[in-house]
């Protein structure tokens, strides 16, 4: 649905396709991560198994864990100091700073003793990790990733069938994450973390290339609607034609149905009928082509008996068969379209009056 990556429709198509076919039905997106990596082109744009977080794995850990066992927390791994604005602290020595030092070493030595003894050899944090909690976990062999993206780790938290800790204070309730493999990867001149075989197995990644930011930021929506769509239509497979004709097609079935109504009630059916052909107008718009024209060619040809007759915008004209064109949408979507968009008109509709507070006079 959009011009930048109307080039690649055909890879970025085949991407969507792939990645629903691995939710087996199922309408949960969360297992689809959409990457976004600066560099290369948007053909270059791969679907990879698994999940791809994009950090990197702390000085002097392990690079590749197999048989990995996850926790994923949201704690603060700093050195416990006084965060209460304007306090003070008053010692007599140097040496008294050392001991507030060494107890504060200590503390967070015994937390990440605490976070070891649950048998994990992965870490992965939503805050930042500090030096010397870094420094305890290489040395205990476990790879500790830190600040990972809200979205991100709860998204990961789920496809590892995990739960966010936030304490460590009872061992038995605490839901850690497992997958068959933990390693470090590269993508253009980035190195990323991949986790593979996930609990979830239907998840994967999509790594979108492209030269900007906006450009991938474009690809990311016109992906993210085709497989909101996508996944509608495995579990529901009817389709309806394209191209301005399944509007066309309702709103001439309203205008043969509206004289044979008495009073008001046509009206609000023949304005009805003319909102639902401001959806082809719509599409010749923004196909840069004269709308009044099409529109009232497509109307022609609908009333002449072509019921499969859409907008084709490749030629900028009327297809007599859209469907042939490939052009079809999903039958599910369709309706939540046209069934949101009545219902919110009858809601405004039936606004009587807006209550407004009067502004706030400006002091002289």
């Amino acid at each position: 649905s959009s011009k930048l990556v109307l080039y690649e429709k055909t890879h970025f198509a085949q991407l969507a396709v792939d990645a629903i076919l691995r939710l087996k039905g199922s309408e949960n997106l969360d297992s689809i991560h959409i990457l976004k990596k600066p560099g290369g082109a948007l053909g270059d744009s791969f679907l990879a198994d698994g999940f791809i977080l994009d950090k990197k794995i702390g000085v002097g850990q392990p690079k590749r864990v197999e048989n990995a066992k996850i926790m994923v927390a949201n704690t603060a791994m700093d050195t416990d100091k006084i965060k209460i604005f304007g306090a003070r602290v008053k010692v007599s020595s140097l040496s008294k700073v050392a001991e507030i030092e060494n107890a504060e070493k200590e503390r967070m030595a015994n937390k990440v003793h605490r976070i070891c003894d649950y048998g994990i050899n992965v870490f992965i944090n939503r805050q930042l990790i500090y030096n010397y909690p870094e420094e305890l976990f290489a040395k205990r062999k476990v790879m500790a990733i830190e600040h990972a993206d809200f979205e991100g780790v709860e998204r990961l938290a789920a496809v590892l069938g995990a739960e966010i800790c936030s304490t460590f204070d009872h061992p038995d309730q605490a839901v850690l994450g497992t997958c068959d493999l933990v390693d470090d990867i590269v993508i253009g001149e980035d190195r990323l973390i991949r986790f593979s075989g996930t609990k979830r197995n239907e998840a994967c990644t999509i790594v979108l290339r492209g030269a900007s930011l906006h450009l991938l930021d474009e690809a990311e929506r016109s992906l993210h609607d085709a497989l909101c769509v996508l996944s509608r239509t495995v579990n529901e497979t009817r389709t309806v034609p394209g191209g301005g004709c399944t509007e066309i097609r309702m709103a001439r079935a309203i205008d043969l149905q509206a004289p044979n109504v008495p009073g008001k009630k046509t009206l609000a059916m023949e304005s009805f009928a003319r909102a639902l052909r401001a959806m082809p107008a719509i599409i010749a718009d923004n196909g840069g082509y004269d709308a009044t024209e099409l529109v009232t060619k497509l109307r022609a040809a609908h009333a002449t008996g072509s019921q499969n007759a859409g907008l084709d915008m490749n030629k900028g004209d009327v297809a007599l068969d859209i469907t042939q064109l490939g052009v079809r949408e999903s039958y599910l979507s369709k309706l939540h379209v046209v069934s949101s968009a009545a219902e919110a008109a009858e809601m405004i509709i039936r606004v009587d009056d807006i209550v407004k507070c009067a502004p706030r006079k400006r002091e002289q």
